[in-house]
This record gives C-alpha cells, sequence and structure tokens, in this order.
C-alpha cells in the first residue's frame, strides 16, 4: 500500500490535485495505480491523441520515426504561442525546449512525470503561463522497443514500479551510448527531429544506478565546463536554478554524478566530468546548445521519483520562459563563434584535474566486509540511521586532449563519401561534393605510429585507439570527395567525428578499421633477399639496421619486425598502410 506521507506529498506537487486524475481522460495508469505502476506503450499513443483532442491549438501529436520493431515514435509538440510547427517556432524567435523520456526504457519516471507536468501547464491559464513563451517537444519514450520487453525486475536495483521496461532496444542498442555514432534507427530518427527542431536544451530524463544515501537527484548541464566561454555562463544559471528550484521543493540536488570514484566505496568521494559525446549531455553542447542530464536516485520509491522528475521538468520550463529568449541570442551568437574556429585549439576530451574539494554528502552509516557468497568486499547500508560522509569531490575539469582546427576543413576521399556523407547528413553538418579531381594538392594527412584495438565489442563495434600525428603531404584526390568545411556553427560536433583521436570519433568506433589492417605482405623467403639486397646496395641502412637491432632488445628478438625494417623500404610496401582516409586542407578547395 502507498505510504500515506507519500501520497500526501504528491497530492500537494500540482496545480490540478491528482485525486481528480481518475475522471481525467488524461490521467496515466501511474496516477490511477498510487504510482505503483506504469502504463505500456498503448497508453502514450491513446494520451498523445487525446492531449490533442483536448487542446487542439497548444497540442500536436506527430510520429518522428519506427522503431525497428514497427511501433510509432511519438512526440507531442506543445505551445499556447501558437507556433506549432518548427519553421513556425523559428520564424517568430521562440526557445524550444525537448524533454525525453524512457532512452532506458526501464527507467521510466520521465514518462508519467511529463504527462503529469503538461496536463498542469495546458490546464493553466494564466497569463504568465510558461508555455506562452516557448514551444516543448515531449518525447515520452524514446526507446519503445526496450519499454514494451516488459516486467518485473528489469531494474533489480530500483524500488518501483512494479513492472517497467529494458535497457536497450530491440537490436541491443544502448540509445544513450549512440548518438555521436548513430547506429540505431531510433536515434537517427531522433537527430532528424533535433535537426528539425533546433532545441535550446535537451533535457534527458534517467534514475541512476548505485549506492544507497539520502541525496534524491543529481542535475548536469553542458556547456558549462566545456565549449564556448559565453554559453557556459547561461548553462551554470539553467542548472544552478533548475537546483535551487528543486532545493525549494524539499528534494537534495547536486550538481555532479552520483558514482563513487571507486566501485562500492563511498570513502573513495567523487569525481566529476565531461561525456564523450556519445551521451546526450556530451553531445548537445558541441551543437553550442544545452544537454541536462536528469538522474533521479534509484533507491527512493516510484512516487518520489516521479514527483521529483516532474518538478525538475517544471523547474526548466520555468526558466526557458524566463531566459530563453537571451539564452537563445546567446547560443545563436554562440554559432557564429564556433564558424571561426579554423586554426583554433579546440578541447576533444577533458579529464577532472588532481585538485579536490569537501563535500559533505548525506549517506547513512555503512559497513564494508568480505563477503562469503562473492569473495569480495561488500558494503552494507542502514537507512534507518543517517549520516554525513566527509568526502571528496574532483571537479575541476581541463581540457584533456585538444587538437588545431584545420583552416578550411576536412576531404573525405571518394572511397567513402558516401557513408561519411550520410552520417554527416543525420547530424545537419554542412558538406558539398567535389565534381573534380585534385592533382598534387598540398594537404595534412594523419598516419598512425601505433593501433590499438579494444578486445572485447562495445555497441557492435570493436573500437580503435590511434597515436599518431597530422603531417603535410602531397596527395592525389579523386572526383567525388567531400569537402567538410569548418566555417560552420557545427565545427566542434565536426571535429568530434573527424578527428581520428576524438573519443567517439568514427575512427574511434572502427568505421575506418580497414585502413589499419595490413593486406599486402612479403613472403619470408622473398623478404630475406630483398633485405640482402638493400644492405648490399646501402651502406647507411646497413648502419641503421645494426644499430637498431643493439639498440631494441624487442626489436632484435622479433623476425617478423626485422623482415618488415626491409619491406617498408621496398617499393612494394603499401604506403596507404595505417594511413588515416580522412584529410585535412588549409584552403578551400574550388
Amino acid at each position: 500500500m502507498l505510504r500515506s506521507a507519500v501520497l500526501s506529498a504528491l497530492l500537494t506537487l500540482t496545480v490540478t490535485p491528482f485525486v481528480n486524475a481518475a475522471n481525467d481522460s488524461l490521467s496515466t495508469v501511474a496516477e490511477r495505480s498510487g504510482f505503483q505502476k506504469t502504463g505500456r506503450y498503448e497508453e502514450v499513443i491513446a494520451l498523445c491523441a487525446a492531449f490533442q483532442k483536448t487542446y487542439p491549438k497548444q497540442v500536436r501529436c506527430t510520429e518522428f520515426g519506427r522503431t525497428p520493431e514497427g511501433r510509432p515514435m511519438l512526440a507531442l509538440i506543445v505551445s499556447r504561442s501558437g507556433a506549432l510547427s518548427a519553421a513556425e517556432a523559428h520564424k517568430r524567435g521562440l526557445p524550444v525546449l525537448l524533454v525525453q523520456g524512457g532512452i532506458h526504457a526501464g527507467e521510466i519516471d520521465g514518462k508519467d512525470a511529463g504527462f503529469l507536468a503538461l496536463r498542469e501547464a495546458l490546464q493553466d491559464t494564466s497569463a504568465d503561463n510558461p508555455l506562452s513563451k516557448q514551444v516543448l517537444v515531449f518525447v515520452p519514450v524514446f526507446n519503445i522497443d526496450g519499454h514494451e520487453r516488459f516486467g518485473r525486475w528489469n531494474r533489480p536495483n530500483q524500488r518501483g514500479p512494479e513492472e517497467m521496461g529494458w535497457r536497450t532496444t530491440g537490436q541491443n542498442f544502448n540509445l544513450n551510448r549512440d548518438y555521436a555514432k548513430a547506429d540505431a534507427p531510433e536515434m537517427q530518427a531522433m537527430l532528424k527531429l533535433v535537426n528539425q527542431w533546433d532545441p535550446l536544451a535537451y533535457i534527458d530524463l534517467h534514475v541512476t544506478d548505485g549506492a544507497k544515501f539520502e541525496h534524491d537527484v543529481s542535475i548536469q548541464v553542458e556547456p558549462v565546463h566545456a565549449s564556448d566561454l559565453a554559453l557556459r555562463k547561461d548553462g551554470q544559471a539553467l542548472r544552478d536554478n533548475v537546483i535551487g528550484d528543486l532545493a525549494k521543493h524539499g528534494s537534495l540536488p547536486q550538481a555532479f554524478y552520483l558514482s563513487f570514484n571507486v566501485d562500492d566505496d563511498p570513502s573513495s568521494g567523487f569525481v566529476d566530468d565531461v561525456s564523450p559525446p556519445r551521451f546526450s549531455t556530451g553531445y548537445f553542447h558541441l551543437r553550442n546548445r544545452f544537454g541536462m542530464l536528469v538522474e533521479t536516485h534509484s533507491w527512493k520509491d516510484y512516487p518520489t521519483r516521479v514527483r521529483i522528475t516532474h518538478n525538475a521538468i517544471v523547474a526548466v520550463m520555468a526558466q526557458i520562459a524566463a531566459h530563453g529568449s537571451d539564452w537563445l541570442k546567446t547560443a545563436q551568437q554562440a554559432d557564429l563563434r564556433a564558424a571561426q574556429l579554423g586554426g583554433e585549439a579546440v578541447p576533444l576530451s577533458y579529464k577532472a584535474s588532481a585538485q579536490t574539494r569537501p563535500v559533505a554528502f548525506r549517506g547513512y552509516e555503512y559497513t564494508r566486509t568480505p563477503s562469503d557468497i562473492s569473495g569480495a568486499l561488500m558494503t552494507h547500508y542502514d537507512e534507518s540511521k543517517p549520516q554525513i560522509w566527509n568526502v571528496t569531490l574532483r571537479d575541476d575539469l581541463q581540457p584533456d586532449l585538444s587538437v588545431k582546427a584545420p583552416l578550411a576543413g576536412y576531404l573525405v576521399p571518394a572511397a567513402h563519401a558516401a557513408w561519411v556523407g550520410q552520417k554527416l547528413q543525420q547530424h545537419g553538418i554542412a558538406f558539398r561534393v567535389l565534381p573534380a579531381a585534385q592533382a598534387n594538392a598540398q594537404l595534412e594527412a594523419f598516419r598512425a605510429d601505433k593501433t590499438s584495438l579494444d578486445p572485447k565489442s562495445l555497441e557492435s563495434h570493436q573500437r580503435l585507439t590511434l597515436q599518431g600525428a597530422w603531417h603535410a603531404e602531397t596527395r592525389e584526390l579523386g572526383a567525388g570527395a567531400l569537402f567538410v568545411p569548418i566555417a560552420q556553427a557545427k565545427a566542434r560536433l565536426v571535429m568530434a567525428l573527424l578527428e581520428p583521436q576524438a573519443p567517439d570519433s568514427l575512427a574511434a568506433w572502427g568505421r575506418f578499421n580497414n585502413a589499419f589492417e595490413k593486406k599486402e605482405y612479403m613472403e619470408a623467403y622473398v623478404a630475406e633477399d630483398v633485405a640482402r639486397a638493400q644492405l648490399a646496395a646501402d651502406p647507411a641502412l646497413a648502419a641503421e639496421f645494426k644499430k637498431k637491432l643493439a639498440d631494441d632488445p624487442e626489436f632484435a628478438k622479433d623476425p617478423a619486425a626485422r623482415l618488415e625494417f626491409f619491406a617498408r623500404r621496398h617499393s612494394s610496401w603499401d604506403e596507404r598502410f595505417n594511413l588515416y582516409p580522412v584529410l585535412r586542407t588549409d584552403v578551400v578547395p574550388g
């Protein structure tokens, strides 16, 4: 049974009391069950249509894609401004807020909280209704096929609802690892929606995993530590104001992800980060827009989590209504500044420095003892005994990898133009096809000195790490190559995808692995003859070989490496081996 204290808190949560919800055609299974259950996707379909029917001048129910299992991907477009199309919103200069639930469909708080917040906002007839100053795009469930993989204990470390969906899609993609590489059909549909609406802020609603403690939600926003400096100030204002609003409603929010530095060890404290662009919060700042990650705490019960998520949505809507017009101007100015990044050092990844600060974190008493089950040291919490954990937080985030942007842009040879062009289109990145070949082009090429493939597949890819550098080269470029200019608003996203050492580049996700596989070779007995001929013809080479044998023990005991020393100097050697098949140019092609 729902505890009376929790029910009382829920009843005071909204403008329209939940006790009336049972007679409301726009109510949810969650409300009618006292927030013990959540509905199936058929409820989203019905509610999307019902909201449009009830509020025909304020709501549009739209399908923006189909899942691999054939289910409609639905979004509710909501505004009291009269602007219910992307074109009209852009024409009027209205900020667009995109709120997304159920990317991990077991973490479904956002769906039920979003419908509640939406209904309240539509029922509010006051002149200062936040929907009058923005357009809300609400996606109740992103991972729909995962949502319908319904069952108990799909989230064993989460309290409620009774049944829920699954973390990954029908194709077993984790959508919150897919923003940059965009493999999943669902992500490709979402990016199309994003390109259409160009939301100022993208709110990604989750439930965290992890330990037991009193804090109930974390709010993370970028840009705060990364990307455009002026936009960082607005991002921090958005984050801090939402945290302040949540605190006023009794929450205990934090501005960093609530995961220990050392797994299962509260004393290890916390380390903040800037997520790479496989994640939503690491992706949208590269487009000069706000990405917000809302993570309620899995060990709070479902009524509590829905209440907090609802409060977060309401707070964001209020912030966009109050400041969205000014923030949108800053974002558009950031677009112009991004187009001027050619020749500048651009950070591609970040890490926390060794600098720490103390945090009085509200946890519970706990013990750490060896387990006779696993044999590992296990932590056990006593939720009846609150305790302050005086721990450290590392949140001084500094660039880790920075790369100088090309003066003009990137060139993708014709052999890769089709698939790379399709990937760029998915992200709304501008490029053009070069109709004529370029002979003796002065370009920059990246050659890998060392390559390392991950031993296991990740999200269906074998990831690749490259060591090397860009160097000036004269190369031939055939007709049909792509030119991707750096002078565009999404310049940071261009670099995130095309710089080979960026953490979520196309190269890092293994899309160019063929370029780093040796396909042609010289038989050992042939290489022996070639080596002897080279040694006889070139005394300097002979001296170099002798010195390497003396100075490099690993080389000296590796027969294949010793033969490759000579094979690399033979005309049969593949000069494209370990050559990254994307080039850089300082001159805009004619």
